[in-house]
């Protein structure tokens, strides 16, 4: 029976190390999968990752990369640096892995290809307005080129993700739900992705050796409010969410510098059509409200 498990075991190799998404889905596997795919985990950082032997994986997961910067301004030798790690660095990586005979390279990309685009369908082109989601395109585009029989590209564009020890935007509203005694109520619209759902969809584009463009999101799509909302009620704090306060927030968007910044982030919709978003298998496999829950009592990853 042993020898039947380690034959049908797939290899995993996730190119970077210290990543939230490569950690979470080390772990969700462990968890959940263990007879099913083994993982490894390469440091991009050191030069010596080039030595590495790529040959006997399944999958490489490219997860390496420099996040993008919340407030705006970003530097010269910032921009260098996205587009030699988000870019370069992931081109590099998927050579290396169809010329050592790996059969399928999953890119970790993300929702900002599509620039400052609210509403995205099945028809909207990507249309990067930063060096963060352009070096995201660039290294995309340059990566299913290298597309052939035998090697499958699967390339993931995704939302806010969330869950247990996230960075970015939802510890910072999370922060908010906590201390603020009220709230604007605006009435965006965002796609927002559990950590354990993308988990799940990573599990099941090895297991069915899949290729293309994945835009994955929850099954619910909320306001920024009714994020705030669960996030204080799943942690007992009581906060008031008004329309009162719409104005302020309308207002903050206009303002310079960070805070400027920040509220456009913060209260933009921007969302997927749920129906690009659908797979063959279900991978979002809890409720909004309780993969909010989960996050800030820390039962799920």
């Amino acid at each position: 029976m042993r020898k039947n498990i380690q034959e049908t075991m797939k290899k995993v190799l996730i190119t970077g190390a210290n990543s939230y998404i490569g950690e979470s889905f080390a772990w969700y596997v462990k968890e959940r999968y263990p007879e099913e795919i083994e993982i490894n985990v390469l440091d991009m950082r050191e030069e010596t990752w080039r030595k590495k032997d790529f040959s006997g994986y399944n999958t490489v997961f490219h997860v390496a990369g420099i996040a993008h910067a919340d407030s705006g301004i970003v530097s010269k030798e910032k921009e260098g640096l996205y587009y030699k790690v988000n870019r370069d660095l992931a081109i590099e990586a998927a050579k290396k892995a169809k010329k050592e005979g790996v059969r399928q390279f999953i890119f970790m990309s993300s929702m900002l290809v599509y620039g400052s685009t609210e509403y995205i369908t099945k028809e909207t082109k990507p249309n990067p307005v930063t060096c963060y989601g352009n070096s995201k395109w660039q290294a995309e585009t340059a990566i299913r080129k290298l597309e052939e029989p035998g090697f499958f590209v699967a390339i993931l564009r995704a939302p806010m993700i969330y869950g247990k020890g996230c960075k970015g935007n939802y510890p910072v509203l999370a922060k908010m739900a906590g201390r603020l005694p009220v709230f604007p109520n605006i009435n965006n619209k965002r796609s927002l992705l559990y950590i354990e759902h993308l988990c799940e969809l990573l599990y099941l584009l090895i297991k069915n050796k899949e290729r293309g463009i994945f835009c994955p999101q929850n099954r619910e799509q909320v306001s920024t409010s009714e994020i705030v909302r669960a996030v204080a009620q799943a942690n007992g704090h009581a906060i008031w969410i008004t329309s009162l306060l719409s104005p302020v927030a309308v207002l903050g968007k206009y303002m310079p510098g960070s805070i400027g910044v920040l509220c456009k982030k913060a209260f933009r919709s921007s969302y997927y059509e749920l129906g690009i978003s659908n797979y063959k298998e279900e991978y979002r496999i809890y409720k909004w409200e309780d993969t909010i829950i989960q996050t800030e009592q820390g039962t799920g990853r």
